[in-house]
């Protein structure tokens, strides 16, 4: 590890849950993106209600340090915010002391050497960075970096405080979009570096070949399914459902044949089942059945994005549109909510065709009902070639490797600045 120089950190990436949530994936793609260049990077979990590990495996160069978190039944979501804190936080303080008391014993008399190292020095540490990907995990750490993925409202208050104290205390930001770090300045007047996120393209666009190993999967979504839109995120009030479910229900009397709604993900900490309840109720007033999945195994997602005729992303509040980019890598046309972060994402596609934007649900209905028109006779009407070029374009754009690279740039002009002040 060197301050000035160009060797390899050591990076603590801190992350609340092991389950499939944006902020999740992009923590895993960031880890193994550093580990590829070379820093020890540790990335530290809570592991609930039993987990053992992530929803998918993880290159073996990032060491995983899954805390356990045992279930509390009928736990409410503010307790369970604040146990969350207290746990992640003692976990990592702990072995963050017990490290430093193993090093202080091999090295006592190297204090100086250490401090051009670039290592910390405040009691019980031992990373050049430490790094919260979400408001619970920058409430459980001291001195960190912070990734504010996207803004949130709550109303609970312990939840009120945590997104208050994450963006608050943490003594650096980086936002993966202009869009959120604009929010972010407006509304705490804090200013953040500007790091997009990357996306695994490769993995989406080999799902969606027409001789490639994923067929037999993506006929076996069709066969299930037959045509269908899909939307990603599960049934919560930030994934904008009600809207779509208001949407489709205008969009199936134009359409000549059955068109499903299938709703995927939903994997998240926080109780959303009465809004779900009211989502299907609504559904089904309108006579709109959606085909609710759940969670999908990290494996089948590819195959499911790349088998449906367009993918919905009505979502009120983004950070990026990860699952959007991803459904452009495997050729699906996108129809995403009207929002400034999502046309700075996005909008590089919308020229082709490849993504259409709307602002409330008469609008997504028309531009989902263009795309599926688009596709007549199915399925046997091949998709536009310059639309799946340049959707495919777009998501290639946004590289890991190129996220981690500047990630590290920031990290060293901190051990830099650390290196440099006075001590304490």
């Amino acid at each position: 590890m060197t301050a000035t120089g160009d060797g390899p950190l050591a990076v603590a990436l801190l992350t609340y849950s092991t389950r499939p949530r944006g902020g999740v994936v992009a923590t895993l793609a960031l880890a193994e993106a550093l580990a590829r260049a070379g820093h020890r990077v540790d990335l530290w979990t809570l592991a609930r209600g039993g987990d053992i590990g992530f929803f998918r495996p993880v290159d073996r160069a990032v060491r995983i340090h899954a805390v356990p978190f045992p279930d509390v039944s009928d736990e409410a979501v503010g307790p369970r915010i604040l146990r969350s804190i207290a746990i992640l936080g003692e976990a990592f303080a702990a072995h963050r002391h017990s490290a430093a008391r193993r090093h202080s014993t091999a090295q006592h008399h190297s204090a100086t050497q250490q401090r051009s190292a670039g290592q910390q020095h405040e009691v019980g540490s031992w990373y050049d960075v430490v790094h919260a990907q979400d408001c619970l995990s920058a409430n459980a750490v001291d001195d960190c970096v912070r990734t504010v993925h996207h803004l949130d409202s709550f109303t609970t208050p312990e939840l009120v405080a945590c997104h208050e104290r994450g963006l608050r205390r943490p003594h650096t930001h980086v936002c993966v979009s202009a869009a959120v770090a604009a929010e972010l300045a407006a509304g705490w007047e804090i200013t953040a570096t500007v790091i997009p996120n990357g996306v695994d393209a490769a993995r989406f666009t080999a799902a969606a070949d027409p001789g490639g190993p994923a067929h037999a999967a993506r006929e076996r979504w069709r066969a299930r399914l037959g045509r269908y839109v899909l939307a990603v995120g599960g049934i919560e009030p930030r994934k904008g459902t009600a809207d779509l479910v208001e949407a489709f229900a205008r969009l199936r009397p134009r359409q000549p044949g059955p068109v499903s709604l299938v709703l995927a993900g939903g994997e998240t900490l926080f109780d959303y089942r009465d809004y779900r309840d009211q989502v299907l109720a609504r559904a089904a007033s309108l006579g709109v059945e959606p085909v609710v999945l759940g969670p999908v195994p990290y494996e089948e997602l590819p195959a499911l994005v790349a088998a449906a005729d367009v993918f919905a992303f009505p979502s009120a509040k983004e950070g990026f549109g990860l699952a959007a980019l991803e459904a452009l890598a495997a050729g699906v046309p996108v129809v995403a909510r009207d929002l400034p972060v999502l046309r700075e994402v996005l909008a590089g596609a919308s020229a082709a065709g490849a993504v259409r934007f709307a602002a409330e649900p008469a609008g997504f209905a028309s531009a989902l009902d263009g795309y599926l028109d688009a596709a007549e006779p199915w399925p046997d009407r091949p998709p536009d070639p310059a639309r799946v070029a340049a959707g495919r374009a777009l998501a290639r754009g946004f590289s890991w490797d190129v996220s981690a690279a500047r990630h590290v740039s920031l990290y060293r002009a901190l051990v830099r600045a650390r290196s440099a002040a006075p001590p304490s």
